[in-house]
């Protein structure tokens, strides 16, 4: 290991990145192999710590720790336990409503507020940038985002491409061809987008063992703020994706580039990491079989988490 403080990733697996239980579910009966995925949240956030850099963020004019390029591994296997942070609360309210606006295609953010969520607001009517873009239609315009590519991908001569359905087709039909990618990151149309698209893409596998997992790539990481919200749609949205299929769930992992703390966040965070992390509540999802039928009878309430114990919320700064 080159660093004690700063492993790679490859040092990270050779010193052991599972403890012993649930890498093999012989030591203790996996339904009571409790998890704390936390743990995994807190890896990282010490790196930040300990590894990054202080640079200036012209867009904002702040100052971020910033640590380049890291990941982390969620085993969603085996367990209905899910990773919502537990040494803060996180409400999975507005998480479920943008998450179920996104795999509708939502353009407005009139429509995720009807979902329950309300944090395209802003983007969409406070921005001055995107206010002042011609492309803009209107209150509450978002343009094409990240759902809007997924479901209604524009080709050069106007053809429309649904890459989420035909992903899922595939999937249903247990083809894993290595290309069952989703991209929201469209260089022609960054013009229409109230906001580029900070998780740009994902794409699914299929294990030997018949379980689907789900890799994500995302650019810009706010580690306090943002990226809990992240692993818990993503997380949820494989469940989602598996239950269509048929598929058992599998792994999640997520990729992250620019991954940073504002300046104005640091005490907190500082704060949240002397945190003890608990047991990942319970999730209960209803029952769809198809895209169609999640999009069309399914809503936000309709998802549920139990056994949640967490800490206090804490009020992040947020930089627009």
């Amino acid at each position: 290991m080159t660093d004690p403080k700063c492993p790679s990733q490859m040092d990270y697996y050779l010193v052991g990145r599972d403890c012993y239980e649930c890498s093999t579910g012989n030591a203790v009966p996996i339904e009571k192999c409790l998890k704390k995925y936390d743990l995994e949240y807190f890896r990282i956030a010490r790196k930040i710590l300990d590894c990054g850099d202080w640079i200036e963020n012209k867009r904002t004019g702040k100052k971020c720790l910033t640590y380049m390029g890291d990941m982390m591994k969620f085993d969603l296997s085996n367990t209905d336990q899910f990773p919502l942070l537990t040494t803060k609360k996180v409400n999975l309210r507005p998480i479920v409503a943008e998450l179920l606006g996104f795999i509708k295609g939502y353009d407005n953010a009139a429509d995720f507020r009807k979902e329950g969520c309300k944090i395209w607001d802003a983007n969409a009517n406070e921005n001055t940038q995107w206010l002042n873009n011609p492309n803009r239609k209107g209150e509450n315009d978002l343009g094409r985002i990240y759902g809007v590519q997924a479901r209604d991908w524009r080709t050069a001569d106007g053809e429309s491409i649904d890459q989420l359905k035909n992903c899922i087709d595939k999937l249903c039909r247990g083809e894993d061809d290595r290309r069952l990618i989703v991209t929201h990151w469209n260089p022609g149309e960054m013009d229409q987008m109230a906001l580029p698209p900070c998780h740009m893409f994902y794409q699914f596998g299929i294990s030997g063992n018949g379980k689907l997992n789900m890799c994500l790539y995302q650019r810009s990481c706010d580690f306090p703020i943002g990226i809990p919200f992240n692993i818990a749609s993503y997380a949820l949205f494989l469940k989602i994706v598996a239950q269509i299929t048929g598929l058992k769930v599998g792994s999640f992992t997520h990729m992250m580039w620019n991954i940073h703390v504002y300046e104005d966040q640091i005490k907190l965070f500082e704060e949240q990491l002397e945190r003890t992390p608990q047991n990942s509540p319970r999730l209960a999802m209803p029952k769809f079989s198809s895209l169609e039928e999640l999009e069309g009878s399914i809503k936000t309430e309709d998802f549920t988490i139990s056994e949640y114990n967490p800490d206090p919320f804490i009020k992040y700064p947020f930089s627009v």
